[in-house]
């Protein structure tokens, strides 16, 4: 084998093993259960201001990660804001638009309002902060800051009221 035939070899198998690198890491869970939760202020929605997760230290805080092309995520926002209505005191849900624009963002709230706090990350910041798949995802914050539930998809009222109301009652 040449010299040239040999880098190209190489060359080959490097790229192979980024790809491959690439896709066993794609979507890998950056922050597990137990964990501080990734948190950083963001531009409140539809604005003026800025909020962060760490607002809410002493409450539990259901955050919600959604974007305006996501059909389930249209779904989800009236039971979030139920959930949001029924257990406000101790806890919070704030939802954070990824992956989209702003005027987007904002079109959606205005079809879809919510009362909880609405946040926006610019591009995949977020996303890749919190080893997002897709959206929606949904993470609880216990009071502490700390990570007490990952949920890779919508949730119904169902799901809260078996899944995350317990947790936050300390059933769990």
């Amino acid at each position: 084998m040449s010299a040239r035939s040999f880098l190209a070899f190489l060359a080959v198998l490097a790229v192979i093993g980024l790809l491959g690198f690439g896709l066993l890491s794609k979507g890998a869970t950056k922050i597990a259960v137990g964990e501080p939760v990734p948190d950083r202020e963001l531009p409140a929605l539809p604005g003026p201001g800025h909020d962060s997760i760490a607002d809410y230290k002493g409450k539990w805080v259901l955050v919600n990660l959604w974007a305006s092309w996501c059909i389930p995520c249209r779904e989800e926002a009236p039971v979030l804001d139920r959930f949001y209505r029924r257990n406000r005191g101790d806890t919070t849900v704030v939802g954070i638009d990824v992956q989209d624009n702003r005027e987007d963002a904002v079109a959606f709230l205005r079809e879809h309002p919510t009362g909880y706090p609405q946040l926006r990350s610019v591009g995949d910041e977020r996303s890749k902060a919190f080893g997002s798949t897709g959206v929606p995802e949904n993470f609880l914050v216990d009071p502490h800051g700390n990570l007490a539930l990952i949920w890779r998809g919508p949730v119904d009222d169902r799901f809260l009221a078996d899944r995350v109301e317990p947790i936050i009652a300390g059933e769990e």
